[in-house]
């Protein structure tokens, strides 16, 4: 989900200068060398350095690595592609975009690249599906795209493994269309840093808004699969967004579905461990947790931080009433088993253990559900799909030890999940809309888990 990702603009002093033209004149007409031929070792090492950093910002392995695959299950190759993407028009399978030369991007040159990451289009004029999140790449700075590149030629062990061909039924299998579409919803400007606010924020905006492409998941898409915002700038920025069957949260300033109750602290510490302020990630932010935010520094996970506290509330859904009084009568309902309440009943059986009863989990290890924005969500995609698949929380070198919460396909019908649900998002203060059976029918269709 859900959060963003992050690298950091090298400083260079007057005296580098020079070096730092001399290197670019160099990498930008023989990158595609082995780097022993370089003649500047340690700043090609250096560039490739910033490039990984810069490839764990964006996320990159995140959809061009595949799932584990045997049994027991073993790593697939990184950048190898072939992940498949849910979309509302179909599968698409991601690229393999290691440098072999044959099934990989080994034979692009760096204007090759560029056009592909910033502009959605592969050699031979190929437009790419907006699964790849170019509207975001487009604001990329020139030195850290040549840094990524140099990463992709130099730092990636080349696999030769062809992957699937996308094949999306008609029209949208029409890529000349996908020109049109370029046209009319893709921005192609570098980020333009705000001289009314800090470097600190600058730099949050520029990862949040262009490596990180949070907008990707976190802002709703029109009928055109276009996204409804870019920047702060725009009304629907950062308010929620559904892709593959989750929700990813508000992350304005919004108090009760939003980031309003957090603060800045919070939200490092859930990009970098998938936990923060008795939250936990799940679904897909599990992965960009694991793959990126980790590896962040502490500056880049401030930065981003501060830059999220400064958006204003927008798109207010559901409410939370912090009042203790009314997280005492739902601890009084779940004692009593009062019959008015019918999802309290299966909250105890089931859920009661890892959540408590009143609804603050254990820190670092279960979530809480009282005054969890997630939950209050004007959507409760999420909390259908965890009930119908399970989740897992974010295994990271320095955080929590990762639990796992189970399916309950199979223990609950659509009509008990409703019923759970319905009062999760309704006890300790929590208003939110209730959940309907044919929700819960409805998804599990969609996810073919009857």
């Amino acid at each position: 989900m859900v959060f963003g990702l992050r690298a950091r603009r090298l400083r260079r002093g007057p005296a580098s200068g020079a070096l730092a033209l001399a290197f670019a004149f160099v990498f930008a007409s023989a990158v595609m060398l082995p780097s022993t031929c370089c003649a500047d070792d340690a700043a090609d090492a250096a560039l490739v350095a910033k490039g990984a950093y810069l490839a764990k910002l964006a996320d990159c392995a995140g959809c061009h690595t595949n799932a584990p695959t045997g049994t027991p299950p073993k790593p697939s190759p990184p950048f190898a592609g072939g992940l498949p993407m849910g979309s509302p028009f179909g599968t698409i399978w991601t690229s393999n975009i290691t440098p072999d030369p044959v099934f990989g991007i080994g034979r692009f040159s760096y204007d090759d690249f560029e056009r592909a990451v910033r502009d959605g289009v592969a050699p031979g004029g190929k437009y790419l599906y907006p699964a790849m999140p170019f509207p975001s790449f487009s604001k990329i700075s020139d030195d850290d795209m040549h840094a990524l590149y140099a990463y992709f030629m130099h730092g990636v062990k080349p696999v030769a493994s062809p992957v699937p061909k996308t094949k999306l039924p008609f029209p949208f299998s029409q890529r000349w269309g996908l020109a049109v579409w370029d046209e009319l919803f893709a921005p192609h400007e570098r980020f333009d840093p705000r001289s009314d606010r800090s470097a600190e924020w600058n730099r949050g905006a520029y990862l949040v808004q262009g490596l990180g492409h949070c907008g990707a998941c976190h802002s709703p898409r029109g009928p055109a699969y276009e996204e409804r915002g870019l920047n702060d700038g725009d009304r629907l920025y950062l308010t929620g967004g559904t892709n593959d069957h989750w929700f990813a949260p508000n992350l304005t300033g919004d108090p009760d579905s939003g980031l309003g109750s957090l603060s800045a602290d919070d939200i490092a510490a859930f990009l970098k461990h998938g936990h923060g302020a008795g939250l936990s990630a799940f679904g897909s932010m599990v992965e960009v947790v694991e793959d990126s935010g980790q590896y962040m520094s502490d500056d880049d996970l401030k930065a981003i931080a501060t830059y999220l506290k400064t958006l204003p509330p927008q798109a207010k859904s559901g409410h939370i009433d912090t009042d203790p009084a009314r997280n005492d009568a739902t601890v009084s309902v779940l004692r009593t088993g009062s019959i008015e309440y019918p999802g309290a009943g299966l909250y105890n059986a089931f859920c009661a253990r890892c959540h408590k009863a009143d609804g603050r989990g254990e820190p670092g290890k279960f979530p809480r559900l009282a005054g969890n924005p997630a939950v209050v969500a004007p959507q409760a995609t999420s909390l259908i799909r965890l009930l119908i698949d399970g989740s897992k929380s974010a295994d990271t070198i320095d955080g929590p030890k990762s639990k796992r919460m189970p399916s309950f396909v199979g223990k609950l019908s659509s009509t008990e999940m409703a019923r759970v649900l319905t009062f999760v998002r309704n006890a300790w203060g929590n208003e939110a809309q209730p959940v309907t059976p044919a929700e819960v029918e409805t998804m599990r269709s969609a996810l073919h888990r009857q």
